[in-house]
């Protein structure tokens, strides 16, 4: 019997359900990371995938790979994937920083959300036929990784 969850929605239902979250450290409470997203407060790195799961649902896309962001001078990341290639953000301040990068796109609410090594630090309001296009790309990419480079990472 073949299961109908890949293995990162397996990862993030797990995280929403168990409440496992290796970035939780000085979090506010669930219940406020939840109240807050529901309300469109999205502060950065002061929520987690797991709220947005219990608060939101379970994305429409998800999308999971090393990824170098571009640290800006209001504390956010932006992930390489959302600048043009051989350009740089305006307002960066000159920091890079690579690691494990979730994306999380929901064209219903038209947000998507960037967590880095589990720490919430990008948001972008998007249309829905933006995230429809952006979730359908992440698709086509993950035909032609390795089963290994779709595994989630430690």
């Amino acid at each position: 019997m073949r299961c109908r969850y890949g293995p990162l929605t397996a990862v993030l239902i797990a995280m929403a359900w168990l409440g496992v979250s290796a970035g939780c450290m000085g979090m506010p409470p669930i219940t406020e990371q939840e109240r807050n997203i529901r309300n469109n407060e999205l502060t950065l790195r002061k929520l987690e995938p797991r709220a947005f799961v219990r608060a939101w649902g379970m994305p429409t896309y998800q999308h999971m790979e090393f990824m170098p962001f571009f640290g800006m001078k209001d504390g956010s990341m932006v992930p390489r994937s959302r600048i043009a290639v051989g350009t740089s953000p305006p307002g960066w301040e000159a920091t890079v920083d690579a690691g494990e990068a979730l994306f999380l796109a929901y064209p219903d609410r038209g947000w998507l959300v960037v967590f880095l090594d589990e720490v919430f630090v990008y948001r972008e309001e998007l249309s829905a036929d933006k995230l429809h296009e952006i979730g359908q790309t992440w698709a086509h990419e993950d035909k032609f990784r390795t089963k290994i480079e779709l595994e989630p990472h430690p």
